[in-house]
């Protein structure tokens, strides 16, 4: 038989480990997404599980397996689905049943309060969703419940339900959601719709997390912008030092260096946020419903914007950060010329202090011609005197005869001797 790979049933199976919901009309549910305030990535899960198995034991109910990222049970009186995320976990509380007074948060109460304070992180979203049937007086309904100026409302799904939201924040801090559904929707096609409108609250609240350093990092990069500029137009100036230039393009440079480094994987995971909040609008295959502005429209006018701004922060310090790269190619280049130049001064002052040894070098060796001379004119007359007064001459007399044959002698052994050795 043949071998399976290892992660073959595992790989297999994590296509089946979320499922959805299955709910019925007449339900509803309480959502809350938890998240570290500093490098949520990197947590330690082990607190987040442990943070399950509590709310778990408080209700008696069985624990997931210890390496689990994703559980789905009964909770008391209520059903609970717990999943953890790369940055967060969320927790989904389903009622059977609807509350007399909608929106009322008493489901939300489910999760015991000293529960809620022991949380491994702060509060990212919480939502209460609304499942009725479809009746008559939706838009009445609707008044009541959201604020009509950022109320969005659209048929969903091939008409098998209508959504409505207003994207705020309520005096108990939810979001709201109604859905109401036709007779054709079915428990599993409602469970969709309904983890539909959570993930699209939780990825838009993530994805806006990065609006506040962009709007930071962009008042930062206007200054660094300014620098830089300035420091590329002062690489034509004599005055500036190229060690002076360096150093601030050095220190722009490690700024902007710094500033990408921080918000590489912030910048990066709004993206993949964004991404998936467009996705999960678009399978809801949305219809205009009494006039109201869709979802896509509602994220066209005040998701989007804030979304190309993020974009637009991070192309920009990218863009800076190419810019302070081409400065240093160019500081990089002045300074080659400048070194050339110098090196071009050091040579014209070599071959002068050369021609200055030479023309040293030929004086001296006159001198020494002259001083050689004089010890060879005493030697010549001390031998030549023995034989020079038998003819008469005096000492003086033979120094003087051997003075102009001797000083030529040495010149040219000398100037031979020069002549070798270049």
């Amino acid at each position: 038989m043949l071998r399976d790979h290892p992660e073959r049933y595992e790989t297999a199976l994590e296509l089946h480990a979320r499922p959805f919901p299955a709910l019925r009309t007449g339900s509803e549910a309480a959502f809350l997404a938890v998240k570290r305030a500093h490098d949520a990535a990197n947590r330690d899960r082990a607190a987040d599980r442990a943070h399950l198995f509590a709310l778990l034991d408080r209700f008696g109910a069985d624990h997931p397996k210890p390496d689990a990222t994703h559980f789905f049970g009964t909770l008391g009186r209520y059903r609970l689905k717990w999943e953890s995320h790369t940055e967060f976990v969320t927790y989904t509380i389903f009622s059977d049943g609807l509350t007399e007074r909608p929106f009322d948060g008493s489901l939300f109460e489910a999760f015991p309060r000293d529960w809620l304070d022991d949380a491994p992180g702060l509060r990212l979203t919480s939502i209460l969703l609304r499942v009725e049937p479809e009746i008559t007086d939706i838009p009445a309904r609707l008044q009541d419940w959201f604020e009509g100026e950022s109320l969005a409302v659209s048929r969903v799904v091939d008409g098998a339900a209508v959504i409505a939201g207003d994207f705020r924040i309520d005096a108990r801090g939810h979001a709201r959601f109604a859905v109401f559904t036709g007779e054709e929707a079915g428990e599993r096609r409602i469970g969709r719709i309904v983890q539909r409108l959570c993930e699209i609250e939780t990825y838009k609240t993530m994805s806006m997390l990065a609006l506040p350093r962009a709007r930071e990092l962009g008042a930062r990069l206007t200054e660094i912008d300014g620098e830089l500029s300035a420091l590329v137009g002062e690489l034509r100036s004599a005055e500036r030092t190229s060690d002076a230039t360096l150093e601030q393009l050095l220190a722009i440079g490690s700024d902007l260096e710094t500033m990408l480094a921080r918000s590489a994987f912030r910048f990066g995971a709004t993206g993949a946020y964004s991404a998936l909040v467009e996705q999960r609008i678009g399978v809801l295959r949305e219809e205009r419903f009494g006039g109201r502005q869709t979802f896509a429209e509602f994220m066209m006018r005040r998701f989007d914007p804030a979304m190309r701004t993020c974009r637009s922060v991070e192309r920009r310090m990218e863009a800076l950060a190419e810019r302070a790269r081409r400065a240093g190619d160019l500081l990089s280049t002045r300074v080659s010329v400048e070194r050339e130049q110098q090196n071009g001064r050091l040579l014209r002052s070599m071959d002068e202090r050369a021609a200055m040894q030479l023309r040293l070098q030929k004086t001296v060796e006159g001198l020494s011609v002259v001083a050689i001379g004089y010890y060879a004119v005493n030697l010549v007359t001390y031998l030549a005197y023995p034989f020079g007064t038998r003819f008469g001459f005096t000492k003086e007399m033979i120094s003087a005869l051997a003075v102009l044959p001797v000083l030529l002698v040495v010149w040219f052994v000398v100037h031979r001797i020069r002549a070798m050795a270049e």
